[in-house]
């Protein structure tokens, strides 16, 4: 039988890199180690081949007997390791947990689901964005991903992702790409690869060329960024001025679906939202048939196996089909809205009732102050039910549980992370003089990453350059 390097080798579309080949002869050590809890983290910058890496990997690893599967963190990266792999992939939440009415408080319960595969390797794109954050009845998404998948015998797990994108939210780093902290935490045995050079195939895409610029820079004690756009033809410089050509321009060739501003904060990108519906697609209501909505807080109360998260997802995507009925009650506005999940297209339409007010709010959802006085405010109908009846009628109450949503024309760069967009318009915003370059590289590699064709640099600063 031949090496499992060899087989990986033939199944390349190309001739492999000198690091890919590297990572081949680790991947041998790797399918032949008999140690507990064996994990693979397989680094790799925009561009160094991870996409056709796993492609070779789904082919290679069942002539070993090893079934596979594929996890991501988000619906959207999902349906984007689905794509290139052509194998179904899950998000992690659904793969690992259900949900259940905890008849002791308000809302659902998350608990593990028993894995029942052994002989399996699981992997997972976009590592760098699983939480090692408590954020979980149980622990955190990090810690109840490696219980679930060694839970059983013979399994073996691959973490991919990019150490240069944003950490997640409220980490410095990304631990789950991070050995060290994996091998001494979770005491997993821990190989490891990086994949560094730029793939003959990529090597003329301005978008990849930049990227690599900025991955670069991050490694130096200056952090100089030092951006191209002239000699490329996918990569392009403008003002604010040439905004509303460039867009007009993009929404023709790729859709309005497949182009995205990305910005540094959520003010701005309220502002751009606001700025695209009224001034591109001259849309004169709050909400519209044909706007994209993206779920800006994980909604439980949508639990249910038509789901593919298993609940509506925070960074979900939606386009609302039909506007039922909108009313104001409890000092909010709702409205009753039939939507497509954009990224699941099998998944049937169906009616969701959405809280209006953070379409237009700066914050990221809705605050605490304001989900306590809503729910107060329920509570206050039911004053007259005995205290079981109450409990169950908050559980069930449309208005507690509506949809928090966004407009999602402009995002966030974490709220984009995970996604890719034909065109993407990436607004540098304001730079004081004592900006963190660190933070501020990152965040340009991250966002400038998401471009598949396209990439419009706008307001960047000439010293960029």
């Amino acid at each position: 039988m031949p090496l499992p390097s060899e087989i990986l080798k033939n199944k390349f579309e190309h001739e492999p890199t000198a690091s890919q080949a590297a990572m081949f002869l680790q991947f041998d050590q790797f399918i032949a180690s008999r140690e507990e809890k064996p994990t693979f983290v397989l680094q790799g910058y925009a561009g160094t081949g991870k996409t056709t890496t796993v492609g070779a990997l789904v082919k290679t690893l069942p002539l070993f007997n090893y079934k596979f599967v594929l996890l991501a963190p988000t619906g959207r990266a999902a349906k984007v390791i689905s794509q290139y792999s052509k194998r179904t992939a899950f998000t992690i939440h659904k793969r690992i947990y259900k949900t259940k009415t905890d008849k002791e408080d308000l809302g659902p319960v998350f608990s593990k689901t028993k894995n029942y595969q052994s002989n399996t390797v699981f992997i997972v794109d976009e590592a760098s964005m699983i939480s090692a954050e408590s954020d979980y009845q149980s622990g955190s998404l990090l810690s109840d991903l490696i219980d679930y998948v060694f839970e059983t015998q013979n399994n073996k797990l691959i973490l991919i992702g990019d150490t240069a994108q944003l950490p997640p939210v409220h980490q410095s780093k990304s631990l789950a790409l991070d050995t060290s902290y994996l091998s001494e935490v979770f005491n997993l045995n821990v190989y490891g690869s990086t994949l560094t050079e730029i793939t003959r195939q990529a090597a003329d895409s301005g978008i990849l060329v930049n990227a690599t610029s900025l991955r670069n820079a991050l490694g130096t004690k200056s952090q100089t960024l030092s951006l191209q756009t002239k000699s490329h033809t996918d990569i392009y410089r403008m003002t604010s001025e040439k905004l509303e050509d460039g867009l007009r321009y993009a929404h023709d060739k790729y859709g309005i679906e497949n182009t995205l501003v990305i910005c540094r904060s959520n003010k701005n990108a309220v502002m751009y939202n606001h700025y695209i519906r009224n001034q591109l697609l001259y849309r004169e209501g709050e909400l519209e048939a044909g706007d994209l909505l993206m779920i800006a807080r994980n909604n439980y109360s949508f639990a249910t196996d038509e789901v593919p998260s298993g609940f509506l997802a925070n960074g979900d995507f939606m386009e609302v089909l039909k506007i039922k009925r909108d009313e104001e009650l409890h000092g909010l506005r709702f409205a009753d809205l039939e939507i497509q999940l954009v990224d699941y297209p099998d998944v049937k339409p169906f009616e969701v009732k959405v809280l209006l007010e953070g379409l237009h709010s700066y914050s990221p959802s809705m605050s605490r102050e304001d989900n306590q006085a809503l729910y107060r405010s329920v509570l206050a109908d039911y004053a007259d039910l005995p205290r079981a009846k109450q409990k169950e009628a908050m559980k069930q109450d449309p208005y507690l549980n509506a949809l928090q949503v966004k407009y999602a024309y402009a995002l966030t760069c974490h709220k984009s992370q995970g996604g890719q967009w034909d065109a993407v318009f990436v607004d540098q915003g304001y730079l004081g003089e004592e900006y963190d370059a660190t933070d501020f590289i990152r965040w340009a590699y991250t966002a400038m990453t998401r471009a598949k064709t396209e990439l419009f640099l706008v307001n960047f600063d000439k010293k960029f350059f």
